[in-house]
């Protein structure tokens, strides 16, 4: 009673739902999208239930007079469709239907073609096997010896209710038992009992002898190789190829990428998404210093590996009903174990202080060793009220998937587990979607065959009588395994097979008979929904998923690259800036591991990158790895664009970087130094030949004054010698000299921050002396001329 109300209940509140979205849509948007129709659907068919029916389906039977027909008090078993309404409120879900609408028509396809094709194994089954697979048997189902009967009218000529007239239940009498019949041959379900009558089989309603009709073992060999192994792998290789399609329509990138671009693409995504981490800082304390220094080693973790694989031997020793003494001694071997881990567990605490419950590993050890030391103080008290202590000993196994960052040859483990990784949330949708099915047919099965007898594959556990024992059969059923044995009671319908007059206390119905058309409609539906389509989702899934893994894998830079990057990178940015000094660039770019590498001497190969700089002469970490990227990938047009779009997302993340804009780049840096050293160069080379001249006009005007003296002790030089040698004296004597040997003295460039306004003011001197002087451009570019990349080079 109080489920009756709760289900009216439930039923007025989604049709009050169904109101208010029809007066906040309006009837022409709510009729025009897909789940709106499919909750319109299911509202009117739940309303079946309700005493007061006002569905479509409910008012025209009303009108006919059929309202008290089974028929339609059989549509009430279509309240099972209610949970249909969770696809349109569960994104996950939504997008499986999607995909699985969007493949429809090539499923439809490879039915037809397994229709056809298997029709010809029907119609040639039918003309083979039609009305031959009669047997005369008692009620135990023993087969009366062909001596004594040989055929059906012999059968029921004995009068003895011991013995009647059967058939096999699934048979060729038609083609369609016979579709049924090889849909269990090409599932692998039953099938040989259907062989086997094929080959005891006569002629038509003659009792069957052993093996007399070998030659039939050839039909059920062909159809295997063709109706199974052919044409039910096509629907793993239409749904495999319609998700890669639909996957290339939504990211229609890679339909116009190069491969090259696609590498690109790849490296930029892995890149893009990791930032440097600021390393865990050393203790001061030399304890905690000797600690740390000693769990930061590789050998540490290999050799708690090792002790954790010898826990595993261990744990392999343990049988049942073993002897005390080795009882004892194993006993002994874990709590040794368990002291080995909790003293490796303190000493990481030391070590890393607070920092030791950041990393996920550390708290999955911490959790696993207090477990196994409360498993060993209260072992008495958990495996009384709580589970086995040995379960904390398994748990503890896990920590051997650590083994895979520390070995890399195990490369191959890690793309297997990088493919799982990659597919679990599409298996979590799909594996939503297998068991809303699984959900709606539990609910026919319980209104269907609640009661059909408990005969062959169904028993006291399997069964369709509660919700539970419904969702382990239709499991069962998914994994194709005994299908035939749940549906073969559910194919009685005779006399001879059940009691349709048996009284099920507590309850209306009568009989335990099946509903053979209602049951093979079911199972059949079920299998190719389940086993067919939603399973095969699963493996589509994982294969995509393990091919793009194994891409990566095959991929000149990978993720360990990339952290490796970073790890390298902690040693020269302690304190996690993104920026390191140009100046130890070189270095940096030394201990870089292949392919990242670049060993010295590589200052040249650093400057031709033409890395981004900012004031104070560092380079942001993004910058750095790109260009690194790039000499490894090799060159690859159009990419301006994607780098953009990665260091835009970087800096959405990062905003460290946004706050320092480049105001210059490596190789225009040493392209200002050259242009500045060749300018002091033609400076000096100016300066010398302006003393030249000086030294020319002093000589010439003591000449001058020695030849117009009398007495040769000197006089005045002419008025135009004399003005010019006062005015050399006056504009290139004394600081200018000074400037030139301080020039010459300079042993590096300065640099671009610190430029000095003597530089600043040679540029102005060389410019108002171009007039005078045709011969500095002779000798010298001019200031505004930069040497280019090839000229540097």
């Amino acid at each position: 009673m109080v489920l009756e109300y709760a289900d009216k209940i439930f039923t007025y509140i989604f049709i009050l739902e169904m109101l208010l979205k029809w007066i906040a849509y309006g009837f022409k948007k709510y009729f025009t999208n897909y789940w709106c129709w499919l909750d319109f659907l299911i509202v009117d068919v739940s309303t079946t239930s309700v005493e007061y029916e006002v569905s479509l389906v409910s008012l025209v039977a009303n009108m006919l007079g059929y309202s008290d027909f089974a028929a339609i008090k059989s549509l009430r078993t279509l309240r099972a469709l209610r949970p249909l309404r969770a696809l349109s409120r569960f994104e996950g879900m939504r997008v499986v239907v999607n995909a699985l609408i969007g493949a429809i028509p090539s499923i439809m396809n490879v039915l037809l073609v397994c229709l056809i094709f298997w029709l010809i194994f029907s119609i040639m089954g039918v003309n083979l096997f039609a009305g031959k697979y009669g047997r005369c048997v008692n009620r135990t189902g023993y087969i009366h010896n062909v001596s004594v009967v040989n055929n059906k009218t012999d059968c029921l000529a004995m009068n003895d209710t011991q013995f009647y007239w059967t058939k096999v239940k699934v048979n060729f009498d038609n083609v369609g038992a016979g579709y049924l019949a090889l849909l269990q041959v090409a599932t692998f379900k039953g099938w040989m009992d259907i062989m086997y009558a094929a080959v005891d089989s006569r002629a038509v309603e003659e009792q069957p002898i052993r093996e007399v009709n070998m030659y039939m073992y050839l039909y059920f060999i062909i159809f295997i190789i063709f109706g199974s192994f052919f044409t039910l792998n096509l629907f793993i290789g239409v749904i495999i190829d319609n998700f890669n399609q639909q996957k290339r329509k939504i990211s229609g990138q890679d339909i116009f990428m190069t491969e090259e671009q696609k590498k690109y693409y790849n490296a930029m995504k892995k890149l893009g998404s990791k930032k440097p981490q600021k390393p865990i800082p050393r203790p001061v304390n030399q304890v905690q210093g000797f600690f740390f220094d000693l769990v930061g080693k590789q050998a540490f973790d290999i050799i708690i590996m090792v002790l954790i694989l010898l826990n595993m031997i261990t744990m392999m020793v343990e049988t049942d009903e073993q002897p005390a003494r080795m009882e004892y001694i194993l006993n002994k071997i874990n709590l040794a174990f368990i002291i080995i881990f909790s003293c490796e567990c303190l000493i990481k605490i030391v070590a890393l202080r607070c920092y030791f419950f950041t990393i996920g590993w550390n708290i999955f050890d911490f959790v696993v060793v207090i477990l196994s030391i409360v498993g060993i103080v209260l072992a008495d008290i958990i495996e009384k009220y709580f589970v086995s202590p040995t379960l904390f000993r398994v748990i503890r196994l896990a920590r051997i998937g650590r083994v895979l960052r520390l070995i890399r040859g195990a490369k191959g483990i890690r793309t297997l587990l990088f493919a799982l990784m990659m597919s679990l949330p599409a298996l979590f949708n799909i594996g939503l979607l297998l068991f809303l099915v699984m959900f709606i047919y539990a609910i026919f099965g319980m209104a269907n065959f609640a009661y059909v007898k408990k005969q062959a594959g169904i028993d006291d556990m399997f069964n369709f009588e509660t919700f539970g024992n419904s969702m382990i059969c239709l499991f069962q059923i998914t994994t194709s395994a005994g299908w035939d044995g749940l549906l073969s009671p559910i194919l009685n319908n005779s006399p001879e097979e059940c009691n349709p007059n048996l009284i099920h206390t507590g309850t209306n119905a009568r009989g335990n008979c099946g509903n053979p058309s209602v049951g093979i409609t079911f199972f059949v539906t079920y299998i190719i929904i389940s086993f067919l389509i939603v399973v095969n989702m699963y493996i589509a899934i994982i294969l995509e998923n393990f091919s793009v893994a194994t891409e990566e894998s095959t991929e000149p830079l990978s993720e360990d690259d990339f952290e490796m990057f970073y790890e390298v990178w902690e040693k020269f940015d302690p304190e996690a800036t993104q920026f390191i000094e140009y100046a130890k660039l070189s270095d940096f770019a030394d201990t870089l591991s292949e392919p990242l590498r670049i060993g010295k001497p590589n200052k040249i190969k650093l400057i031709s990158m033409d890395l981004p700089m900012v004031s104070g002469d560092k380079i942001h970490c993004l910058d750095i790895l790109f260009a690194f990227t790039k000499r490894v990938l090799g060159e690859s047009g159009e990419m301006d664009a994607l780098k953009q779009q990665m260091e835009e997302k970087f800096m959405m993340a990062n905003p460290s970087k946004i706050s320092y804009e480049p105001i210059t780049t490596t190789l225009r840096r040493k392209q200002e130094d050259v242009s500045a050293a060749v300018i002091q160069r033609c400076y000096r080379r100016h300066l010398v030949r302006r003393q030249m001249k000086q030294a020319s006009f002093l000589y010439r005007s003591m000449q001058i004054s020695l030849t117009q003296s009398p007495t040769g002790e000197g006089g005045t030089a002419p008025e135009k010698e004399g003005l010019i040698a006062s005015m050399i004296k006056e504009h290139y004597g004394g600081p200018e000299m000074e400037l030139m040997e301080t020039l010459s003295s300079t042993s590096s460039p300065p640099s671009y921050d610190s430029v000095t306004r003597a530089t600043s003011e040679l540029f102005q001197v060389l410019i108002s002396e171009q007039s005078r002087n045709s011969d500095l451009r002779e000798h010298c570019p001019a200031p505004d001329r930069v040497p280019d990349r090839e000229t540097f080079l």
